[in-house]
């Protein structure tokens, strides 16, 4: 089998001098995946302008709306899925190495350091928070204006961001080797995510997964539980039943078409199991594709 793809996201920055980028990103398809699983060292916020989304963090489902800042601390593994007709996000991207002094003082020390080093972790959801939103707006319009002297502007108000982080919505104090062990399990678990996005469709077996690992089927499970707050067959169906979710809504398909071409051979199985996560059964759906 041919080496997977991982899972950590990697990041060029259009000004390696000024490691900072902006994304304008529109959605228009219920349904539609925005990204798939993935983590990254860098410091990432999603700031929603516009129609409804589902962002999962650590395996915690944050349904956001227009206001809402989604704050992804580094190694998040995170991935999101649109929930409305017209969707419209800013996400901002920032290289921890932009925000570094140039000399060890008491910021750098105190503060800088820690975030980098995602010893200190912020609350994931921030909703309508006016310091906030003033705040990650005038970056946005800094940045997508380029004045001269945007630069200073831009990276002050990502100070002033971060501050207003500290003060109100840190969640997690981690230890250094903390930090550590937790980036090296999903480096160790990219190619489990990126099998099961590829193979949901087919049966998936534990042991299988454990061997591609080199892992007891016992210690691959606890460990794969601990990082995902999810079993493999939790994983597995969740992936599953967002296919088929898309499908229903962006497709013709029937039910029963759906249910098989998604791995389930069982099409009650799948409405129970499609209800539990959703909410709603496929039939619904399938009438009133804009309701969730």
């Amino acid at each position: 089998m041919e080496k997977l793809l991982s899972h950590r996201e990697p990041m060029d920055m259009p000004d390696p001098l000024f490691p900072i980028k902006l994304h304008r990103t529109h959605a228009n398809e219920y349904g539609s995946l925005l990204f798939n699983h993935h983590w990254h060292e860098h410091i990432e916020f999603l700031f929603f302008i516009e129609g409804e989304a589902m962002i999962e963090c650590n395996s915690e489902r944050l349904y956001v709306s227009a206001g809402d800042l989604v704050v992804l601390n580094s190694t998040d593994l995170h991935h999101g899925i649109n929930l409305s007709d017209n969707l419209f996000y800013f996400a901002v991207i920032a290289d921890p190495s932009l925000l570094h002094s140039r000399s060890v003082d008491a910021v750098e020390m105190k503060y800088i350091t820690p975030i980098t080093q995602n010893r200190i972790s912020f609350q994931n959801k921030i909703t309508n928070d006016p310091e906030i939103n003033s705040c990650i707006r005038s970056l946005i319009e800094e940045y997508e204006k380029r004045e001269y002297g945007y630069e200073l502007a831009v990276k002050s108000d990502l100070y002033r961001l971060l501050s207003i982080l500290l003060r109100k919505y840190i969640v997690r104090l981690l230890k250094p080797n903390e930090y550590e062990l937790r980036r090296k399990n999903l480096e160790r678990f990219d190619p489990i995510y990126e099998y099961i996005e590829e193979n949901y469709q087919s049966k998936i077996m534990v042991e299988d997964l454990a061997k591609q690992v080199n892992m007891s089927r016992f210690y691959f499970c606890r460990l794969f539980k601990e990082i995902t707050n999810k079993t493999i067959s939790e994983y597995v169906n969740f992936v599953r039943i967002n296919k088929s979710e898309y499908l229903l809504r962006n497709t013709s398909m029937s039910i029963s078409e759906i249910a098989l071409a998604t791995g389930f051979n069982d099409i009650y199985y799948f409405s129970r199991l499609f209800k539990t996560y959703k909410k709603v059964s496929p039939s619904k759906i399938r009438r009133n594709p804009g309701e969730m």
